[in-house]
């Protein structure tokens, strides 16, 4: 469950999704998911979201609606407050970041500067 101190949040959608594509594969099945933020892009920084196994030196864990979400340090500095939800529409499919902490994208939207 959330609380107050997740500085992450997803959406039923979202977490709906990721618990089917994580459950799908052999190799990802009960692997939490990392969000991280990575360097590169034409604007600054990227947002990532992959399974992978806890780094405890390095990794906060959260539980959030049966998920467990894995985050750097560094990468918490530009995701607090961000809502990850999935869209499934006929004009806008995938994993969508709400992040507050963008001030601009680029062009392509797959990078932004914070």
């Amino acid at each position: 469950m959330e609380t107050p101190e997740t500085p992450i949040s997803l959406t039923d959608a979202a977490a709906a999704k990721i618990l089917e594509l994580r459950d799908a594969d052999p190799k990802t099945a009960g692997k939490p998911l990392r969000i991280a933020v990575r360097g590169g892009g034409c604007a600054g920084f990227t947002q990532e979201l992959y399974f992978d196994d806890p780094k405890p030196d390095i990794d906060q864990s959260y539980e959030i609606k049966g998920v467990t979400v894995l985050v750097d340090a560094m990468s918490l500095m530009y995701l607090a407050g961000t809502e990850l939800d999935y869209l499934d529409g006929l004009n806008e499919s995938g994993f969508k970041f709400n992040n507050p902490n963008v001030k601009s994208t680029c062009g392509c939207g797959s990078s932004f500067s914070p």
